[in-house]
């Protein structure tokens, strides 16, 4: 998925930066992430790269980035504890180019009955244990958020995604 990621890159909730050593040495890239302590963890894999890489503290519902900034955006296991998920992704829409591309790997909610309804259920223990939802409908917030250009494929059952969204 990280190698999809080209021109400009902002990578959304970059933590420790375990997605930095596969950028390509010629990628240009932005990770932002509201922890400082992530951030600071991040740094040593940034410099072993050999990417351009630029760390940010920033929160990515109110990202400081002019519109149409970013020529693609990748999030990993992000959304789930973003509080205003929809707020976030609005905020990606408007600092990625028309006819950029926004990578996700994302757990969500499972559609399946039984499944879903025991997330649901379940919800609360690992929001208050680690502030992760595990019963977030992203596909539909993607879509609330204004995209509409959106491909989906199961990476395991149907509670984890990749997803690719082309902006309008």
């Amino acid at each position: 998925m990280v190698r999809q990621a080209t021109g400009k890159v902002l990578e959304v909730g970059v933590g420790t930066g375990k997605n930095l050593p596969y950028y390509s040495h010629d990628s240009d890239v932005c990770g932002i992430d509201f922890s400082p302590r992530m951030l600071a963890k991040a740094k040593g894999r940034a410099a072993d790269s050999g990417a351009h890489i630029q760390l940010m503290e920033m929160d990515v519902q109110a990202l400081d980035f002019a519109d149409n900034s970013f020529d693609s955006v990748l999030t990993s296991c992000v959304f789930c504890s973003v509080p205003d998920p929809v707020q976030g992704l609005k905020e990606i829409r408007r600092v990625l180019k028309p006819g950029g591309q926004l990578f996700m790997l994302e757990h969500m909610r499972s559609e399946r009955p039984l499944i879903g309804k025991l997330m649901d259920w379940l919800n609360f223990m690992p929001v208050h244990l680690y502030g992760a939802n595990i019963n977030r409908r992203t596909l539909d917030n993607i879509r609330e958020a204004g995209f509409t250009d959106v491909e989906s494929t199961n990476a395991w059952s149907d509670i984890v995604k990749r997803i690719r969204v082309v902006n309008d």
